[in-house]
C-alpha cells in the first residue's frame, strides 16, 4: 500500500550565539566577556552549545558561524535596536543563522529583574521604594531615536513595577544628560546604568556626569552584568524555540 509520509518534525534547535558589539581597539577583553557570558547561559540550557562572540573581534562571528552544527538561536547583546542589530548584524550574518531574537535591552524579562535588583538594593539601605528617586542613566544617539526610545520604554515598563518617588532618564549623546537628569535627586537615589557592559562609558561617562550633578545615592552595577542575566538570556533563547502547540479547530453543532 503506497501513501503520503508526514514531514518528520524539525529538529529542535540546539546551537545559540550570543552576539555583543566589543571594543574595536581592544577586542580581546570584550570577546573573553562575552564567551564567559554564554558559558554561565549554558548552564541553565542543558543539551545545548553556546557560544558568545562580539563583532569588533575580526573573524569571529564567521568562524562560530561555519563551526556551528545547524543555524545557531541569535542573541544579540545590544540595548536597542538600532543600526548595528537592524543593519549591520543581518548583514553579517547573511542567513547563515535562525532566529534573531530581541536584543538585551527590549527582552521583556529585563524589567523585572530590574525592579528586583532596584528593591533589593533599596532595602539593603533601609530607603522604602516610594522615596526613590531612580535615574537610568544611557547611551542615547544624536543620530537615531531608537535607542532612547528603547530606554524609555524600558523605564516605563519598570515604572509599572515598582513606586518609586521618581524616575528620570538621561543619556550620554543626547538630551537631557546624565548630569541634567541626576541633578536634585536627593539622597535617597539609585543611577542604574541602561549598558550591557562595565565599560568605556560606564566607567568614565557615568561617574563623572554622577559628580558634576552633585549625585548623593548610589550607583548600581550596568543591568548587563547583573546576575541573573544569563538565566534571562537562557529562558528567552528557550522560549522562543519552544514549538507553538496546535490550535485544534472547534466543533460546532
Amino acid at each position: 500500500m503506497s501513501g503520503t509520509r508526514s514531514p518528520s518534525p524539525k529538529a529542535p534547535a540546539t546551537e545559540a550565539l550570543i552576539v555583543a558589539h566589543g571594543q574595536p581597539s581592544d577586542p580581546g577583553p570584550p570577546e573573553a566577556e562575552t564567551a564567559a557570558l554564554a558559558a554561565r547561559v549554558a548552564e541553565f540550557l542543558p543539551g545545548w552549545r553556546v557560544r558568545g562572540v562580539t563583532l569588533a573581534m575580526p573573524g569571529a562571528l564567521d568562524a562560530a558561524l561555519a563551526e556551528a552544527a545547524g543555524p545557531p538561536v541569535i542573541y544579540p547583546l545590544f540595548m536597542s535596536d538600532g543600526w548595528f542589530t537592524a543593519t549591520e548584524l543581518p548583514r553579517r550574518l547573511a542567513g547563515r543563522a535562525g532566529k534573531v531574537l530581541r536584543p538585551l535591552g527590549l527582552d521583556p524579562a529585563l524589567p523585572g529583574l530590574a525592579a528586583r535588583e532596584i528593591a533589593e538594593r533599596a532595602a539593603a539601605r533601609g530607603w522604602p521604594p516610594a522615596s526613590l528617586t531612580l535615574v537610568i542613566a544611557a547611551h542615547g544617539s544624536g543620530r537615531s531615536g531608537n535607542a532612547a526610545r528603547a530606554t524609555r520604554d524600558f523605564a516605563q515598563r519598570l515604572e509599572r513595577l515598582i513606586p518609586l518617588a521618581d524616575l528620570r532618564v538621561g543619556f550620554v549623546e543626547q538630551s537631557p544628560s546624565i548630569a541634567e537628569a541626576a541633578a536634585g535627586a536627593g539622597p535617597h537615589a539609585i543611577c542604574l546604568p541602561f549598558f550591557a557592559a562595565r565599560r568605556g562609558h560606564v566607567l568614565e561617562d557615568v561617574p563623572q556626569a554622577l559628580s558634576s550633578a552633585g549625585f548623593l545615592g548610589d550607583l548600581a552595577e550596568p543591568i548587563g552584568t547583573h546576575p541573573r542575566i544569563p538565566e534571562m538570556i537562557a529562558e528567552s533563547i528557550r522560549s522562543a524555540c519552544v514549538p507553538a502547540e496546535p490550535v485544534t479547530p472547534s466543533q460546532h453543532p
